[in-house]
């Protein structure tokens, strides 16, 4: 990685060179990372206090209600989280015979995300539960000062989710979401934040909390029950892993969108990509149609580990099956691609690294912005919308059904470099993460930009079929020779942050300690000491 930075794209800002970093979305969370590295904890206890903070100060992307993976270096060896929870007891596909809502309780499945921080901190921290929530528990109380991608964002979900169970009650106390510039409070968030510290989660599992969530659910038609919650689990699950010369992307195992990215570079493989600059027509070319294949199959076939019984990874992961898709691709024309035949006879981010060498990729979200838009009263726990991410087709691997994992879009990514850590990194925004992770990865290893000019670069995201949608920042040249070889582009407003995603990026030197990046398409960055 090179330590001079060549700032090329719009933002101009400098990687952050440390060695304690963390970079986040938004400056507060960042701060209360750092705030916890400085008092001795490790970068799992700033891990934990960033996304304890971000479920106050970016409510948009994730909250108390959200699900939540991990993949982090400990100094020794690679783990992997899968901290998703499941559908209720109630969830048949006959009871979706008018199919599956986007908001209100029929989309929530089980919350995931604090049964994350408990695991984490019990497993790796080394401050406990009430000194790294202690920042979120004073951002809940006392207040914190709206940012503007975030009131943006807050008005925009307010519209759209007002009339559903509690939201109004707890984001917009004023009869109208917080402007940017304002103070915000959740003081049931503060009081649901001590209970996790002082149960260490259980009340949230099995207690208080748990019997209000599940009482709410009862009054408002919900399925959820105190049953529900108290049987959630995480997975310890490790990584899959693709290489790409002497690298190695790490992803979550499914129920995730991370193995696309896996296939997308185990394919690229196989092409002439290595001969083209990051911005070139014919790489940004390969990488669009690469994705598309591996789209096609993650639709096709991914969902919930233990469903999927007739294609699975490392069906999707051959190298012959992988070579055979790259052969699809022709370097002079966009195709539009059905799913292959792998088996012969388918959001917050933050990274942080610490000064012993410990690295933590964690990704939690709502799913879609405010998520279900259900907001337990009292509690200042919202509600993630994941059922959404089930599918009511029969025989479908993803098909709804009782305590299954729903498909997940949310994925946390790590790179390796002859089997020692290189990156934690990802990139929050739905549909373009797995696309994103691929982006990133290419930009900072093959193309040797630095984490944050990797993090500036103009984006594109294969929507479907032939359409795919730039960001206006692409130059002018490669949009319109992507348009000769036969792409739909779309170019999509800069405000379309979720589009585009936000990616947090943070890198080993050689050296020693870090170089981190932060997505200028949100409010965020990257701080070190």
């Amino acid at each position: 990685m090179r330590l001079r930075h060549d700032p090329v794209y719009p933002s101009r800002r400098s990687p952050i060179l440390a060695e304690n970093v963390v970079a986040t979305s938004q400056p507060l969370a960042t701060q209360a990372g750092l705030s916890i590295l400085q008092q001795g904890g490790n970068a799992v206890d700033a891990a934990i206090a960033t996304a304890a903070v971000l479920t106050i100060v970016e409510p948009t992307g994730c909250g108390l209600g959200s699900d939540a993976f991990c993949i982090l270096w400990d100094g020794k060896q690679l783990h992997g989280l899968n901290a998703s929870g499941r559908a209720p007891a109630a969830w048949t596909p006959e009871y979706f015979k008018d199919g599956i809502p986007e908001h209100g309780w029929d989309a929530v499945t089980v919350p995931g995300a604090v049964s994350a921080w408990v695991e984490l901190s019990e497993k790796f921290g080394s401050l406990g539960l009430s000194t790294v929530l202690a920042p979120a528990i004073r951002y809940a109380e006392d207040g914190f000062i709206v940012s503007p991608v975030v009131g943006t964002a807050w008005a925009k979900g307010a519209a759209v989710l007002k009339d559903q169970p509690g939201f109004a009650e707890t984001f917009m106390p004023e009869g109208r979401a917080p402007k940017p510039g304002e103070r915000f409070r959740n003081p049931g968030a503060a009081r649901t934040l001590r209970a996790i510290a002082e149960t260490k989660g259980r009340a949230f599992y099995e207690g208080e909390i748990a019997q209000e969530i599940a009482a709410f659910a009862k009054a408002n038609g919900g399925a959820m029950t105190a049953d529900d919650l108290a049987a959630h689990h995480n997975d310890w699950c490790g990584t899959i892993s693709q290489s790409f010369d002497d690298l190695e992307l790490h992803e979550i195992p499914p129920n995730g969108q991370g193995i696309a990215a896996l296939m997308a570079l185990g394919m690229l493989q196989h092409t002439d990509i290595r001969d083209h600059g990051p911005d070139d027509l014919a790489a940004v070319h390969l990488q669009i149609e690469a994705i598309k294949l591996a789209y096609a199959d993650l639709h096709a076939y991914v969902a919930d580990r233990d469903h999927m019984t007739d294609v699975d990874e490392a069906a999707l992961l051959d190298p012959d099956y992988l070579k055979s898709r790259a052969a699809l691709i022709d370097a002079n024309k966009a195709q539009d691609f059905g799913a292959g035949a792998p088996k012969q006879g388918g959001t917050v981010l933050l990274n942080v690294g610490d000064a012993s060498g410990m690295m933590v990729s964690f990704i939690q979200s709502n799913y879609a912005g405010f998520g279900s838009g259900v907001v337990v009263p009292g509690t200042g726990v919202s509600m993630q919308n994941r059922g959404f991410g089930f599918t009511t087709q029969d025989g479908h691997p993803n098909q709804v059904a009782p305590g299954k994992r729903p498909f997940h879009t949310i994925i946390p990514g790590f790179a390796m470099k002859n089997g020692a850590p290189l990156m934690a990194f990802g990139m929050m925004g739905g549909p373009i993460q797995a696309q994103g992770h691929m982006q990133l990865l290419l930009r900072t290893q093959l193309w040797d930009q630095d984490p944050q000019t990797a993090a500036d670069a103009p984006r594109w995201r294969a929507i479907e079929g032939l359409a795919v949608a730039c960001e206006p920042s692409m130059p002018a040249d490669l949009l319109d020779g992507l348009k000769a070889l036969g792409h739909a582009i779309q170019i999509e407003a800069p405000d379309n942050a979720f589009g585009f995603g936000g990616a947090q990026l943070v890198q080993r030197n050689a050296a020693g300690g870090y170089a981190a990046g932060s997505d200028p398409r949100k409010d965020g960055q990257a701080a070190g000491f």
